[in-house]
């Protein structure tokens, strides 16, 4: 992969809150820098992790301007844009622009579920919105909808769709956008970012490497060196943590403020319709992330 434009590994950043539900902007500042000084090229703000439904614009764009701040101008920052409504998605496009971010993430709408002419329509709006480069995010397992791959093949014609989260679980039509675009293709789920980047994915954006972003960075560097043996043992040893994150029928935001906020770092509660973590669930996380750190 030669063209990564956002780096390698990204991190779906949470957002934190105060106790009393409000936006922690000195939280998230603390958060990306752990998250950065860990390995992290990149974060996106404002996605599924980051409780995007449930906040405001304003919130939106005084975290990714708080996060820039923090972190400065070396790590890219993306920022989740995807609404049900492409006049929104395209405001909130120019909103981020404005705030400082590198790049948009933009989801497929939701509830609507459009054909998928309407599907490219709607994204190529949203691209000519502003002059950031765009990942488009394929999650029909909470859009409703499929970017199919035909439809991807033309939207990589456009100057600024330039990469790809896939987390639609085909790797046939993975590959085929791999063999046919230039575009950069990140895995959005953790237990492929090994198998993903081997077959030439630019890299991943993680949920659990909130709490673990050294580990997955250092997945893809054993990876580089040659060390394949060893990037298989680190995939492979996260293997618990990931089911128990992402598999036990929670949300990742869930179970990653849950870890967060146990190893006393910034998370707060989640929003509602949200819930938080069960005490067994949140000492099960423990349990499973102390394994992982002392691997």
């Amino acid at each position: 992969m030669t063209t990564l434009p956002f780096g390698r590994a990204l991190c779906a950043m949470v957002t934190p809150f105060t106790q009393d539900g409000s936006l922690d902007l000195d939280g998230a500042a603390v958060l990306a820098g752990r998250l950065i000084a860990g390995g992290c090229d990149g974060l996106v703000l404002n996605g599924t992790t980051g409780e995007s439904p449930t906040t405001s614009d304003a919130e939106k764009s005084a975290l990714v301007r708080a996060v820039r701040a923090a972190v400065g101008d070396g790590p890219s920052l993306l920022a989740g844009v995807g609404t049900a409504d492409t006049a929104h998605t395209s405001a909130l496009a120019r909103q981020a622009e404005r705030a400082g971010a590198d790049g948009l993430l933009v989801a497929s709408p939701y509830h609507s579920r459009p054909p998928q002419d309407a599907l490219e329509e709607h994204f190529r709006a949203v691209a000519d919105a502003t002059g950031l480069p765009v990942m488009l995010y394929d999650i029909p397992g909470r859009t409703g909808v499929r970017i199919e791959t035909p439809t991807m093949l033309r939207l990589a014609e456009h100057p600024r769709v330039v990469a790809l989260k896939d987390c639609a679980y085909d790797l046939l039509g993975t590959q085929k956008l791999l063999a046919e675009t230039e575009l950069a293709v990140y895995t959005g789920c953790d237990e492929y970012v090994l198998s993903s980047y081997a077959i030439g994915c630019a890299g991943y954006v993680g949920t659990v490497a909130n709490v673990v972003p050294a580990h997955f960075r250092a997945v893809v560097d054993a990876f580089d060196a040659g060390d394949t043996a060893r990037a298989a043992r680190l995939q492979r040893a996260a293997v618990p943590l990931i089911e128990a994150m992402m598999s036990a029928g929670l949300p990742g935001t869930v179970t990653a403020k849950a870890l967060l906020a146990a190893l006393a770092l910034p998370a707060g509660p989640v929003r509602a319709p949200l819930r938080a973590a069960s005490a067994e669930v949140t000492a099960d996380l423990r349990e499973r992330y102390a394994a992982l750190s002392g691997a």
